[in-house]
């Protein structure tokens, strides 16, 4: 039998020399790095900004024209980003794309968010995504965001992160007295409207501890609690994104999905050498709620962009932005579910991803019968198993646990809807959705390979 016919699946720290691997731990610091002053999606634009002004990008608003080589970017309300190099093809003859998202599941305050109970000070929660509430108790907490007033000025806040920071949690009742708790499915265990952050106890001296608590507020930012209305505050994990393991080949930190495959995008997009194509990425928010709203992938925003490239570059004839679409491909940078040796049984081995084992390339997401999946033809996969081989990218092909557990979905369907051939490419991640997530080094690193390589396809 010759010897390369089965599929021999290993660890990609396998035979790795050792100036690779001070590559990879390289990267690796810097996406770190990122994590630390990127929890929220405007403050992951911001960063992203920042990075693609220095490589030489430039907001498309302020070109009157596009040629060859030009880097250009589009902001979507500080909350997603849309970015070019522009080939010397026409635009219409295709891009290749890659997109990812830069929002993750948080705790948003919601509108009338501080009351008074039992001489304590707190915010009531509305959860964003899809998170296990019991997690995000007793947990140091961060709050993040912007308050807006009615006259423009916008109020930036950050409180929990520095390390004189005061930080916040959420309080859980005690397991003398949890019996009750403990007999309740572990979904029902704690509810929406339990995940309320402790914020304060001093009273005023009127003995009121919420009027305390806003005296505090409005010293700080200068806000009355009407400004509330108009705030955009988001609760998230204090922790520090750290090394992980003896060895350190492991990232552990908040907010993996999917500011791991956006780092990896944006770093990709900035050192690609390009050829004729245009490329272009993504990072993209509310995919975590469903792309929904005018800064997700379902808005029509994404289409402008293209729309404005195609003008800038004289090539917007009727039918061209269409046409664009129809000739694209896509690697939709999404992360996939790394197989648990604490919970195996909700995996199916054989078509598992392994943390360590490379980037993962899942053909299909949805749920049960392939619903609501976009699912990659076989030609279109067998050309990113090429464009991945040629440029030695190791990665493996898998799925989202066993077919009748549940499922999940990414962006994929929403540009395969406008005629691209996309399939999913994203790093495994360990404890998805949790607030300390958990990732293998190689993967980031060849996350970073595969999507150079990809935009550097021709």
């Amino acid at each position: 039998m010759e010897k390369d016919i089965i599929n021999e699946k290993t660890s990609g720290w396998l035979k790795i020399d050792s100036n690779l691997k001070e590559k990879i731990f390289d990267f690796c610091k810097g996406y770190i790095k990122f994590l630390n002053v990127a929890k929220t999606e405007r403050e992951a634009s911001k960063e992203i900004i920042s990075n693609l002004k220095d490589c030489g990008f430039k907001n498309i608003n302020d070109v009157q024209s596009l040629k060859e080589k030009d880097k250009v970017y589009m902001i979507n309300r500080d909350k997603s980003i849309y970015a070019a190099v522009i080939g010397s093809k026409n635009i219409t003859e295709g891009v290749n794309l890659v997109g990812a998202h830069i929002d993750s599941p948080r705790l948003d305050l919601k509108p009338n968010p501080l009351y008074e109970d039992i001489k304590l000070a707190l915010f009531k929660t509305h959860y964003y995504g899809g998170i296990k509430k019991y997690q995000w108790t007793t947990i140091p907490l961060s709050i993040h965001g912007v308050i807006v007033k009615p006259s423009g000025e916008k109020i930036e806040v950050e409180i929990g992160e520095k390390e004189d920071d005061p930080i916040f949690t959420i309080t859980d009742i005690l397991p003398h007295l949890a019996q009750e708790q403990y007999e309740k499915k572990v979904g029902k265990a704690v509810t929406g409207e339990d995940l309320n952050v402790l914020v304060g106890s001093i009273p005023n001296d009127d003995d009121k501890v919420k009027e305390n608590i806003m005296n505090l507020l409005n010293e700080k930012y200068g806000i009355k609690e009407i400004d509330f209305y108009s705030s955009e505050l988001e609760v998230v994990p204090a922790f520090k994104a750290k090394d992980l393991g003896f060895d350190r080949s492991m990232v552990a930190a908040y907010g993996q999905d999917d500011r791991v495959c956006a780092y990896a995008t944006l770093k990709a997009l900035t050192d690609a050498n390009a050829k004729d194509k245009t490329i272009v990425s993504i990072f993209a928010d509310k995919e975590e709620i469903g792309s929904v709203g005018n800064t997700g992938m379902c808005s029509q925003m994404f289409d402008l962009f293209i729309n404005e490239l195609l003008n800038k570059k004289g090539e917007n004839t009727p039918g061209a932005l269409n046409k664009t679409y129809c000739n694209s491909m896509m690697l939709s940078a999404d992360v996939g579910a790394g197989i648990d040796p604490n919970y195996k049984s909700t995996a199916e081995e054989n078509n598992a991803s392994k943390i360590g084992f490379g980037v993962e390339l899942n053909k299909y997401t949805g749920s049960g019968g392939k619903s609501g999946a976009s699912d990659a033809n076989a030609e279109f996969v067998a050309k990113v198993r090429r464009i991945f081989e040629e440029k030695s990218v190791k990665y493996q092909v898998s799925e989202l646990g066993k077919v009748d557990l549940g499922g999940g979905g990414t962006i994929a369907y929403i540009l395969a809807d406008k005629g691209m051939d996309v399939i999913d490419c994203g790093v495994p991640v360990i404890s998805m959705h949790s607030p300390y997530e958990v990732t293998s080094k190689f993967d980031i690193y060849s996350a970073y390979l595969a999507y150079k390589a990809f935009f550097e396809e021709d």
